[in-house]
């Protein structure tokens, strides 16, 4: 990331030589740092004229695991939050357009600089957030017990038009712990989900900038009774080499949103960045586990026989909590 981005209230000189490139530059930078499902990073940016395009990329689509696209847009939602939030730590007022061409469904977003912008604490906090967050995959020392956090964390989601909701009741708990075991048992059983996960999956070592490396995952025999499964990234082809400390479950949260269209998976992914990096910001790490959203029997369950989404629809059910001290940073991966 260039030095403008850095520099708070520095502002945009888009005449001058090389400005467009370091736009274009930083947000990159930003988007490097997004979560996405399976660190596929499925989006590409180009910049003309100041503005910033974003587009799915549908070379990095997983089919068998997300055919709608549902997770790989709202992978691009979070991409486009963490521009937003760098731009304006800046200096930078954005203006965003989102799905502006009708007859382009693959232009998710432009984002324009309208002007200077002072940023406040709030962006500077979540900003510094930005290279801290990070996915954990396995338990967790404890959940968040800071109810300020949690109501942070609630009023984040709202603000960018999703609902993210606490689940604290045992029941629900067990109810969404079994769904997420159900759809996990599905997941391992077939063939063509499999091999989709094994193009994504690395081995210790590989420098490979895209998928999931095997120091990001616990082996799969490390916590044979957890309570909520991850994905079995390994497959029994690859060892997961990250360390399991904790034995919390963590906060379980729900998060939601009023519609179900292409629009609103890219608000909810905005809407799960922000509250990632207040998260994170508050010390606080998050587990993800889209399997049971990944079909849609169980998710329409969660949302209209659990009652969970409010009348909305579910788009990621997730664990958030204090990771251990000794567990690995598992930068820029999602579920």
């Amino acid at each position: 990331m260039g030095d403008t981005a850095r520099r708070a209230g520095a502002g945009p000189n888009l005449s001058a030589p090389g400005a467009e490139r370091e736009l274009l530059d930083t947000a990159r930078w930003a988007a490097e740092h997004a979560p996405s499902v399976w660190n596929t990073r499925p989006w590409t940016l180009e910049a003309d004229r100041g503005r910033i395009s974003l587009r799915i990329d549908l070379r990095r689509r997983l089919p068998v695991a997300d055919p709608a696209l549902r997770e790989s847009v709202l992978s691009c939602g979070a991409a486009l939050l963490t521009i937003r939030i760098t731009l304006l730590a800046g200096g930078w007022r954005p203006e965003v357009s989102r799905l502006p061409d009708p007859d382009r469904p693959g232009l998710l977003a432009d984002v324009s600089v309208a002007g200077t912008a002072e940023p406040g604490d709030l962006e500077r906090a979540l900003f510094s957030a930005v290279e801290h967050r990070h996915t954990h995959r396995g338990p967790f020392e404890n959940g968040v017990e800071d109810r300020g956090l949690l109501q942070d964390l609630s009023a984040a989601a709202r603000t960018e038009g999703a609902r993210l909701r606490t689940v604290t009741e045992p029941t629900l708990v067990r109810s969404l712990a079994g769904l997420v075991g159900a759809a996990e048992y599905l997941h391992r059983h077939e063939r063509d989900r499999g091999e989709e996960i094994a193009r994504w999956t690395r081995e210790s070592g590989d420098r490979t900038a895209l998928g999931v490396p095997a120091q990001d995952f616990p082996p799969a025999d490390d916590a044979p009774n957890r309570l909520f499964p991850g994905r079995d990234f390994g497959g029994g082809r690859v060892r997961g080499r990250m360390r399991v400390s904790g034995t919390s479950d963590g906060t379980v949260a729900l998060l939601s949103t009023p519609g179900d269209t292409r629009a609103d998976w890219l608000a909810a992914g905005e809407a799960l960045q922000r509250v990632l990096l207040t998260a994170a910001h508050g010390g606080v790490s998050a587990a993800f586990h889209p399997q049971p959203l990944e079909e849609p029997l169980l998710r329409g369950f969660i949302g209209e026989r659990l009652g969970l989404a409010d009348g909305g629809h579910a788009q990621m059910l997730l664990r958030l909590g204090r990771p251990g001290a000794s567990a690995p940073a598992s930068r820029r991966r999602a579920a």
